[in-house]
């Protein structure tokens, strides 16, 4: 196996740990809940708060790696994930279980950004397309055995041993990346702690007022914790405009690809995490499925999604990314749409279930993997590494807003009606959101989605 080869596996396999938090731990939500006797706002806070750990750990990663090297800090990602993983598998408390996830979510947040950003400077622009398809057949991989895995784990054994099983595959990287990836010279910058703290405090408050207002009987302190955010990330924008060397480049969202590409990251897989959560809950708290049975719903999901994943690599360089973008988003929205009609009857509710999954999958597929390929285009090098990290940082926010958001709109719903009612209209409203792209798809020119063209600004 040649170095790059190498290095893409190590950043691929810490990719497929990171998504499979998100899944297996989105399976044994109930379970959790029900054994903490904690409400489903609540919960969250054990996917939210590795997402968290994450978020806050992406916009140093470069500064990081610059100060240790790639090699040192991929290791140090690992033992610091497999840290957390253990206190998540033994925390009998929900306090501890959250602090928990943070901390492994800063070990995952390492790698992510680090990884990408060391493999893709080893594969030429032309060569890229490939390697987004291998990272997203991992982000299938990864959602297609672990709610399955991770319901079986569930009903079986413990919810424990859902974040305890990482531990052996998060050990084995850190081993991978001692062995394989070469010492580089350092260069190291000088931190924008401002920054950081500024970033830190904004997405923390948001994501806090957002999970607290549902079961807060003093609504101001939520309200005004989003405030908080809001204001903090104002303030980020003006330390950013003044600020030489910020921690997050913010100029990388000048090029249009890159700024469609959060965006419809946004509106599909954002929008998707927090419409499975949801699923996920109705399924075993209104429907009586087991976490078994709903993990298995995924499968449909991800082999929907390769096949989409495979048809996209092929068209990507031929068709440009403006109608792909415009299939995943439609087929997407079509699929949260018939969640809505899901009911007691079991044949039909059924039949529903494994169509709705399917069209998601064929979409999320569609538009994840031209997203991730038109986003990191027109960099290279040092632009690579930030843009990387504004990337990856979104990606990340967009899950953990989209599960935030959604839980927020189904709670302020069934205050107003029945739990069935609540469910079914999030959906609807979920699949209205997951279009709003569409208005924006004429951002990319034809000159503009060549994949050899200048950076299209």
């Amino acid at each position: 196996m040649t170095y790059r080869y190498r290095i893409a596996l190590i950043f691929l396999i810490g990719f497929f740990i990171d998504c499979i938090n998100i899944f297996m731990s989105a399976i044994a939500l109930p379970d959790i809940a029900r054994e903490l006797q904690v409400s489903e706002s609540s919960i969250t806070w054990v996917a939210n708060g590795y997402i968290l750990g994450i978020t806050l750990v992406i916009p140093v990663s470069n500064w990081l790696s610059s100060l240790f090297g790639a090699r040192l800090t991929i290791m140090a990602s690992m033992l610091i994930f497999s840290f957390g993983a253990f206190f998540s598998g033994i925390s009998d408390h929900l306090s501890l279980l959250v602090l928990s996830r943070i901390i492994q979510g800063l070990g995952g947040g390492l790698l992510i950004p680090v990884g990408q950003a060391l493999t893709l400077n080893l594969f030429k622009k032309h060569e890229r397309a490939r390697i987004s398809t291998l990272v997203m057949t991992v982000a299938l991989i990864a959602p297609a055995i672990s709610p399955s895995t991770g319901g079986a784990i569930v009903d079986h054994f413990s919810w424990r041993w859902v974040f305890l099983s990482n531990i052996p595959l998060s050990l084995a990287v850190a081993v991978l990346a001692l062995l394989w990836i070469r010492p580089e010279k350092i260069i190291v910058r000088r931190p924008d702690l401002k920054g950081l703290l500024l970033i830190s405090l904004s997405v923390a408050t948001l994501l806090l007022g957002l999970s607290l207002y549902a079961d807060s009987a003093a609504k101001h302190i939520p309200l005004g914790l989003v405030m908080l955010g809001i204001f903090c990330a104002q303030l980020y924008w003006k330390h950013y405009r003044n600020k030489q060397d910020p921690i997050l480049d913010l100029s990388m969202l000048n090029n249009s690809r890159m700024r469609l590409s959060v965006m419809v990251y946004h509106a599909v897989p954002g929008v998707f995490t927090g419409v499975n959560l949801l699923s996920i809950f109705y399924l075993q708290r209104v429907l009586g499925w087991s976490a078994g049975q709903s993990g298995l719903l995924m499968v449909l999901y991800a082999v929907a999604a390769f096949f989409a994943i495979l048809t996209c690599g092929r068209l990507y360089n031929r068709t440009g990314a403006m109608p792909l973008f415009f299939t995943g988003i439609v087929l997407h929205a079509a699929g949260i749409a018939l969640l809505s009609l899901v009911g007691q009857a079991h044949l039909s509710s059924l039949l529903l279930l494994v169509a709705a999954y399917l069209l998601m999958g064929a979409g999320g597929g569609v538009v994840a993997n031209t997203a991730q390929t038109t986003a990191m285009l027109d960099f290279e090098d040092e632009s690579l590494a930030r843009a990387s990290t504004i990337w990856n940082l979104n990606r990340q926010l967009s899950l953990s807003i989209g599960a935030a958001v959604f839980t927020f709109i189904f709670n302020l719903l069934q205050q107003q009606t029945t739990t069935t009612s609540a469910y079914h209209i999030t959906f609807l409203i979920a699949a209205a959101l997951g279009l709003l792209p569409l208005l924006r798809l004429s951002q990319l020119s034809r000159h503009q989605e060549s994949p050899c063209s200048p950076e299209g600004n």
